[in-house]
């Protein structure tokens, strides 16, 4: 018998195993071993998890409860998060190699999204209508859009769950949520707190499985009403194909490959900060990294002798060690596509400043933070998403060509301008292409402030006022006060 811990499904509000007996294991990014096993659903399993949904979306108790009281489970909700946090935390580092105090710290402040949505729960409203008929009394109401199948990856698993799970239960939704097959115990956990916190049998699921099994048999479910997924544009194009089976409303936050561009007026230690931070923060596991970097050809040298000595002192290590900057990539696969890009960059005729190559030592999935000095906009490190933690830097002249650069890209998500120029802050940032735009700072993030991207980062928002929205359909109602009946409808006057 397996001495490792074993997570199972959650369905209807019970714990059980795969209809098909298919489990699969965990491996540890930063040992390359075995650490858990869990449960895989088949189509059978999503089912019966879509079923329970559909049938906990009807039934009186979660149906009729108030608005506010829904709101009260999610505030139940982020508390046991917060409670909690630490045991996630540590969870989701052996299972994906984050940073345990990125993902302690991620944990904690997830609650506050929970809070944030269970405020607005009962701000819903509809409005009376000043109709143009006489004796006609017409209101709209907001009502819950349906069942929702969430699909999140396995990088910054509690946020992007936070941002589907929490408007969707505030709007009286019911929700599937299919956790990433290549680390999903940090969701097990989670419903483990959905189950404490006392929601209804049904209203949330949490499974995880192969796209045969699992993912397309979900998406493409005749009673799924709405799909919010986050991951590649690639999966993403058969998510969309799958909705037309189900006509399901669609959000879809995709990848990136996000402009930092740094002029020559810009504070060098934050613009320094801004770019390290972009790129090496979450190992450059993250769809917001500034893997694009453009610096004004004025301080592009010293910029690049100064992210140069830093990378020296960076700690590559153990993620569960809180004096570890830089932790393993999730998947030996990622190292394997930033190997083969670099080379086919340095034949392109970029200089790597440094890093460039697996980290001496550890047994893991470990890179080291690599600089890259490109003469162009032609390098492949400007155009591949590598999900690691590769930064390449290019020159640039002028306002209006850096422009040019940065909205030279299939993507669309994040953007950073380090200036200290206030005209210049606003000037550029209104032009760039991109849902999100950070001056002076980067990878900030709050419920409060809506997140999405533009072209193939996706449709979409998430997080802020008007996301709740994205989960109803508006019911218009229409009641005739006269006393007196129809007029005959044969009849034309």
């Amino acid at each position: 018998m397996s001495s490792l811990p074993h997570y199972q499904l959650y369905i209807d509000g019970a714990w059980c195993e795969g209809s098909e007996g298919q489990t699969d294991q965990s491996i540890n990014p930063a040992t390359s071993q075995a650490w858990a096993t869990f449960a895989c659903a088949s189509e059978n399993d999503v089912h019966r998890a879509v079923t329970a949904a559909r049938q906990a979306l009807d039934n009186p108790v979660w149906r009729d409860m108030t608005q506010t009281n829904r709101g009260k489970l999610l505030y139940r909700l982020a508390d046991l998060i917060d409670q909690s946090a630490e045991t996630i935390g540590r969870v989701e580092t052996s299972d994906s190699g984050k940073l345990a105090t990125e993902t302690i710290s991620q944990s904690r402040y997830v609650g506050d999204y929970y809070r944030y949505f269970a405020g607005l729960a009962d701000k819903i409203e509809g409005s009376v209508l000043p109709i143009d008929k006489p004796d006609m009394h017409v209101f709209t109401r907001r009502m819950p859009i349906g069942v929702v199948a969430a699909v999140v990856p396995w990088n910054a698993q509690m946020f992007l769950t936070a941002t589907k799970v929490g408007p969707a239960l505030a709007a009286g939704c019911t929700v599937v949520l299919k956790a990433s097959e290549l680390a999903p115990a940090p969701m097990f956990e989670f419903a483990r707190l959905i189950e404490r916190a006392g929601f209804p049998p049904g209203v949330i699921s949490v499974i995880t499985g192969d796209a045969e099994n699992c993912a397309i048999p979900l998406t493409r479910h005749p009673d799924v009403d709405r799909i919010a997924f986050t991951g590649g544009p690639e999966t993403a194009r058969h998510v969309v194909r799958n909705s037309a089976e189900n006509f399901a409303v669609t959000s879809l936050e995709l990848g990136g490959k996000s402009p930092i561009i740094v002029f020559d007026d810009a504070d060098i230690e934050n613009a320094v900060n801004g770019l390290i931070a972009g790129n090496w923060g979450a190992s450059g596991q993250s769809c917001v990294a500034g893997s694009r970097g453009f610096v004004q050809r004025g301080i592009f040298d010293r910029i690049v002798e100064e992210v140069a000595e830093r990378s020296r002192h960076i700690v590559v290590g153990d993620p569960q060690d809180a004096n570890t900057h830089v932790g393993p990539l999730c998947t030996n696969a990622q190292i394997e596509r930033i190997e083969a890009t670099l080379k086919k960059s340095v034949a392109q005729g970029a200089v790597i400043r440094a890093g460039g190559s697996r980290t001496d030592n550890l047994n893991g999935n470990y890179f080291n933070p690599t600089l890259v000095e490109c003469r162009d906009t032609s390098v492949e490190t400007l155009k591949v998403e590598m999900f690691g933690p590769v930064m390449s830097l290019v020159p640039f002249d002028t306002e209006e060509q850096v422009i040019g650069f940065a909205n030279d890209s299939d993507f669309g998500l994040g953007s950073g301008v380090f200036t200290g120029n206030v005209a210049r802050a606003h000037r550029v940032s209104n032009r760039l292409r991109s849902g999100i735009c950070w001056v002076n700072t980067y990878r900030a993030v709050s419920p409060i402030a809506p997140f999405g991207g533009y072209n193939q980062s996706g449709y979409g928002r998430e997080a802020g006022m008007d996301s709740i929205m994205d989960y109803t359909r508006t019911k218009t109602t229409w009641i005739n006060t006269s006393d007196k009946p129809m007029a005959n409808p044969f009849v034309m006057r």
